[in-house]
């Protein structure tokens, strides 16, 4: 297993931005004045929803994919994912012309998979939690010959999700705090290396629903935890995290604070956006504003007025019932 120099790390990343530089979009870091009015602070929301396949997964697997030998290329790739990841590999694969496998649970949401499939990948379907799926794929990888690329426990896919840090930095200077949804670990262990050699004050919250809070769990226990989730509209950050994954010891590192939110907490977030921005927006992206309103809401000390905060909108692929249910859902 790959281990991480954290000293080196940010210097990876910037080398990774300049490899993805012509073929990613720097995705817009606009002010929000609904969410700054009410939380009488200063809130930008970095735009990933826009991305290339609707989300920040594109970056990740496009750098692991430039990365590749000409060798590896030819075989192709296999991977597991809820259904992003899958997608932005798709996608990447497509563009370099790599064969592609990707292995998705047995309820991964139809659009995501939609989305895989419309890239030009292979989808097979196994397991029920995304850990079972991840160790399925790998296995399979080993079998045929390919090379296997995680989600989020690879040294390449976490660094291309860093460069959105840098982004953030150049896009509006300097920051209080920065909350990002949490699943495997990869997109908030990047955006944190990168930014905190740039700003070293400012304070990386994850956040991650109640029902699925795998990465705060193992670094609360100091070690990765097997813990079975529960049904989240955070589709893209449930599921069980790999043993020995790359990116726990960052976030044990580099994540200063923890925040989790309920199921009807990430709805009424998801539907205040779509009410007040106009833009879709899917459960993991909620999970993020959810906990922005759940720290403001807190005050004081551990509020976030006045502050300049940074939130990540990571995804947009949201299926039509997921989407029905999330307007229609009492208040």
């Amino acid at each position: 297993m790959t281990t991480i120099d954290m000293a080196v790390l940010p210097e990876q990343i910037r080398a990774a931005r300049e490899r993805l530089h012509d073929h990613i979009r720097q995705t817009p870091f606009d002010l929000s004045l609904p969410l700054s009015q009410r939380l009488q602070g200063e809130v930008r929301l970095k735009g990933e929803h826009l991305q290339h396949t609707g989300s920040f997964k594109a970056r990740g697997a496009l750098h692991k994919v430039l990365c590749l030998t000409p060798d590896a290329r030819a075989r192709g790739v296999i991977s597991a994912s809820s259904g992003n990841h899958g997608a932005g590999l798709a996608w990447a694969c497509k563009l370099a012309g790599v064969p592609a496998v990707i292995y998705v649970p047995e309820h991964a949401s139809p659009a995501k998979v939609a989305n895989i499939r419309s890239h030009g990948a292979e989808v097979r379907h196994f397991g029920i939690d995304g850990l079972d799926t991840e160790e399925h794929a790998r296995a399979a990888a080993a079998r045929e010959g390919r090379t296997y690329v995680s989600p989020y426990n690879d040294l390449e896919v976490m660094c291309g999700q860093g460069t959105i840090g840098l982004e953030m930095a150049e896009q509006a200077g300097e920051l209080d705090a920065v909350i990002v949804a949490v699943g495997g670990g990869g997109l908030i262990g990047g955006i944190a290396a990168a930014l905190k050699e740039i700003m070293p004050k400012v304070r990386v919250i994850g956040a991650l629903p109640a029902n699925s809070p795998v990465m705060a769990e193992s670094v609360a226990a100091g070690e990765i935890v097997v813990r079975e989730s529960l049904p989240t509209l955070s589709d893209g950050t449930a599921g069980g995290i790999e043993a020995g994954a790359i990116t726990f010891p960052v976030c044990r590192s580099l994540v200063d604070e923890w925040v989790l939110v309920t199921e009807d907490e990430i709805a009424a977030a998801m539907r205040r956006f779509v009410e007040e921005h106009h833009q879709l927006i899917e459960g993991a992206a909620g999970v993020a504003l959810a906990a922005l309103e759940r720290r403001a809401a807190a005050g004081g000390a551990r509020g976030l007025g006045g502050e300049r905060v940074g939130v990540v909108l990571c995804g947009a692929n949201i299926s039509t019932d997921a989407l029905v249910g999330v307007l229609t859902r009492p208040s």
